[in-house]
């Protein structure tokens, strides 16, 4: 069965009609875009123009003063003036005598010899490490020769011995002038016995000859260990 189209149901006729409606359309929404965009614009330039513009408060600079420069001394002036004095002035002739005076004198006393007691000077101790010529024990080293003279002469003490007591006891003397031992003394200890015992042989010592120094018997210090050995 063959379809009929009637000439007035057919859209192909108005179709150029529709066309021309839908440009027009377009072209009022475009229109109608632009106006809208251009008074948007008025408008943010009115509310620009409506704003007041804040004055920035300007803050004054102060300057500090600076102190004033210290006063400076007055200089003396020097004048060139010279004061003539008259020649018609009295002097005062209360002078210094100068001459011999009998109330100042010294009494000066002759020199007898004899009258003044001859003073001993003492002379301070020489190490012996310094001594020019160290003093000697029969005429040998003392390092060797006084040590085996204290051994012989050593009594041990019974009640160190039987007790345990030994060790070594350090004592310090000086050898005089004239080659005699003194000043003993205990620079480090064991035991009271053994000390006393040390200090009592190296004090009955016989002479030393003595230290010189410059070609002159002089007091010289010495350093000796006493060893108090349990056999």
């Amino acid at each position: 069965m063959e379809i009929k189209k009637s000439e007035k149901a057919n859209l192909e006729n108005r179709r150029l009609l529709f066309t021309e409606i839908g440009f027009f359309i377009a072209l009022l929404i475009v229109f109608g875009a632009f106006e809208y965009t251009s008074r948007d614009k008025k408008e943010s330039t009115m509310q620009a123009e409506a704003v007041a513009i804040e004055e920035e408060e300007m803050i004054p600079i102060t300057q500090e003063t600076p102190p004033p420069p210290p006063e400076v001394p007055d200089i003396p002036l020097l004048s060139d003036q010279i004061d003539i004095v008259d020649d018609n002035i009295k002097v005062d002739d209360n002078i210094l005598n100068l001459e011999d005076d009998a109330n100042l004198g010294v009494d000066l006393k002759d020199y007898i010899a004899g009258d003044v007691d001859d003073e001993e000077v003492e002379e301070a101790d020489v190490p012996f490490a310094i001594v020019e010529e160290k003093p000697k024990f029969m005429g040998k080293d003392p390092t060797v020769a006084f040590s085996k003279w204290v051994g012989e002469h050593l009594n041990y003490p019974e009640t160190a011995r039987e007790n345990g007591v030994q060790g070594r006891v350090i004592l310090q003397f000086t050898v005089g002038k004239d080659g005699q031992i003194g000043k003993i003394k205990v620079l480090r200890g064991v035991d009271p016995l053994l000390d006393k015992e040390a200090v009592r042989v190296v004090g009955t010592s016989p002479k030393w000859t003595p230290g010189k120094q410059r070609d002159r018997a002089v007091p010289v210090t010495y350093t000796f260990p006493v060893i108090f050995q349990l056999r």
